[in-house]
């Protein structure tokens, strides 16, 4: 760089101003370049006064959000000897025009919510928009990240927002729109800024670099606008660092190597080994470029970059007029989309997509780059799912003929044909045999094996009948939920037995198996548990499965359910009812049966009671205690 270069990236301070703040956008008519819509419906509001209190401009990083709300700011408050009023047109500066866009006038107030997310920094905002602006036509409050803002502050701010004094206006910068409250953006014009286009943002390098009497090559911007992902600020700190690499010149070879990227040329090759199922180039073409300092997980990302671009340029054959393609990628991308399927585009994509996290997240990223490289050159010598399926109709109906068709060796449209190994199809038996092919790719075809035929009298002889193995009796016999809470209760489980009694619902049960369902906070061991004890006490195997059926009552629910069975009977009886009459307020919190002695001797000719589990009429007899 020249003596008269490095001066003129000087500023008036003597220090270096970096390319994203040097040209920074002035006016609506810089703001040309890949934010239209917004200019063009700023431009018609302003015309006929249609000027709203509140703006809300959205974006990636690096679109221009801030600085459109500083050229807004300078817009509503543009003032010269000839113009005082709101306009677009800002060719000449104005009066507030250097303070506004170096962010230093005192009637324009900037704030970063990242750093004032409280009530009270909306507070101090409140307080101060009763007050008239110092110099300026408006009062403009420009809040940057505004999502970072509490909910409480967004709440503070919604009333002054809707009604806000004549003399304010709200300029709002936010990268995620979605976390901004709706009561919030439906007070607010907005504006969503989008990305700018490749092209866009060469033709914006160049300019730039001409400015600077940069000697750029044209690929090597290309590369620089690829990386920024629509974004001018991190496009042109990249061509800052690129100038800086080469010495006051950008050169594609160092942009490749200072970015980590492929040479683009080396990326079509390798994708033309994957298609042609070359393992061993492929592998082969990837050390080379893992040698030269490309990335692992780059080169896969440029893989699926180029796969788009050939699958795009199948459908929009006038997407290789864009200046940011290089030449080897717009012819070699033609040619390959005229001849791939778009089934094998769509399948290294999907590849791709999977193996990029792998490679990324992988310890050695080298290593799980290759595998997902030998992924890819397997897959292209495998035919589509529709393909398999058309040829195995097809050996289906050869083989009803009483020939088997040879399966083509060709497919996926031309690059890497399809084999299938061993298969059964409509009774049929299938082996494998050679065929002519290359070296690199598998084959195989298919030809029918004929199954032994069955003679009349083999197919009029019934089936043999296999008997089933007949369960054997457990030690102890088990036929309710009650036994098995007694087994637990005998060989001191006494968790099991809560649970059992609590929580488990029968459905089923005979020698060997157990069907029930659970209470929804019941924990699933519980199954594991009774399986293992089961077959520990009763010395067979026992099947313990959940069901969807509800069951019966647990045992603690059929106990409660017998216990206010008794206490309705209770209420009905006279003497019962007597004493409930002879103290009022008094109630019935539990029935007991107890037999007395002269009632056992009676048991020999009267039968005994039946017990709580089983269906009883539940009459109190006298002798029995009732506690109230």
């Amino acid at each position: 760089m020249s003596d008269t270069q490095a001066a003129g990236s000087q500023t008036n301070a003597g220090g270096y101003r970096v390319l994203a703040r040097k040209y920074r956008p002035k006016d609506f008519s810089d703001l040309m370049v890949g934010q239209e819509p917004m200019v063009r419906t700023l431009t018609n509001a302003f015309e006929t006064g249609r000027i709203a209190q509140a703006y809300m401009l959205t974006g990636v990083r690096g679109v221009g959000k801030t600085t459109t709300a500083r050229i807004l700011a300078r817009a509503l408050n543009y003032k010269t000897d000839s113009i005082d009023k709101p306009t677009i047109d800002l060719r000449e500066p104005g009066l507030h025009c250097q303070a506004i866009m170096e962010g230093r006038h005192v009637d324009v107030i900037e704030m970063d919510a990242a750093s004032h997310t409280g009530i009270d920094d909306i507070r101090e905002i409140i307080e101060q928009v009763r007050y008239r602006p110092v110099s300026a036509r408006y009062k403009v409050y420009i809040i940057d990240e505004v999502h970072m803002l509490s909910t409480q502050a967004f709440n503070g701010l919604l009333k002054t927002l809707e009604e806000p004094p004549e003399h304010v206006k709200f300029i709002f910068a936010t990268t995620e729109i979605r976390k901004v409250p709706i009561t919030v953006l439906s007070r607010c014009q907005r504006f969503d800024l989008r990305r700018i286009s490749a092209s866009d943002l060469v033709h914006l390098f160049t300019t730039i670099a001409a400015k600077e009497g940069i000697n750029a090559e044209a690929e090597a911007l290309a590369m620089i606008a690829r990386a920024a992902e629509g974004s001018a600020r991190d496009g042109l700190s990249l061509l800052d660092q690129a100038i800086a690499h080469g010495s006051g010149t950008v050169l594609a070879e160092a942009v490749r190597g200072m970015l980590g990227l492929a040479d683009r040329a080396r990326i079509v090759d390798l994708f033309a080994h994957i298609l042609k199922g070359d393992a061993a180039a492929a592998l082969g073409e990837f050390a080379s470029q893992y040698e030269a300092g490309a990335n692992p997980v780059v080169v896969l990302t440029d893989l699926a970059d180029f796969a788009h671009l050939v699958t795009r340029l199948k459908f929009v054959p006038d997407a290789s007029d864009d200046p940011s393609l290089s030449e080897v990628e717009r012819l070699r991308g033609k040619e390959f989309s005229d001849g791939v399927a778009v089934s094998t585009l769509s399948r290294i994509w999907q590849m791709l997509l999977k193996g990029i996290p792998e490679a990324e997240n992988a310890s050695r990223p080298m290593a799980a780059a290759e595998m997902v490289l030998i992924r890819l050159c397997h897959a292209a010598s495998l035919p589509s799912p529709e393909d398999a399926a058309r040829r195995l109709a097809d050996f289906s109906a050869g083989s009803n003929g009483g020939a088997a068709p040879r399966a083509p060796s060709g497919g996926n449209g031309g690059h890497g044909g399809g084999q299938l190994q061993a298969s059964a199809v409509a009774g049929q038996r299938f082996e494998t045999a050679p065929s002519a092919a290359p070296a690199h790719v598998p084959s195989a075809h298919l030809r029918a094996v004929p199954t032994p035929e069955r003679s009349p009298e083999a197919l009029e002889r019934p089936a043999v009948q296999i008997a089933p193995e007949p369960v054997p009796e457990p030690k102890v016999p088990i036929r309710s939920l009650e036994d098995i809470a007694d087994l637990c209760g005998e060989h001191r489980e006494p968790v099991l037995r809560a649970r059992v009694r609590q929580s488990v619902h029968l459905v089923k049960i005979e020698p060997g198996r157990l069907e029930i369902s659970l209470e929804p906070d019941a924990p699933k061991s519980i199954v594991n548990d009774l399986a293992a004890k089961l077959r520990e006490w009763t010395g067979i195997t026992w099947w313990v499965t959940l069901s969807n059926e509800a069951g019966e009552p647990t045992l603690s629910q059929a106990e409660f359910m017998a216990k206010e069975a008794y206490k309705e009977d209770a209420k009905t009886d006279p003497d019962v009812m007597a004493i409930m009459a002879r103290f009022p307020g008094a109630k019935i919190i539990d029935v007991r049966i107890n037999k007395g002695a002269a009632e056992e001797e009676s048991d020999v000719d009267n039968p005994p009671a039946p017990p709580i589990s089983e269906s009883s009429d539940g009459d109190i007899l006298p002798g029995d205690d009732i506690e109230f």
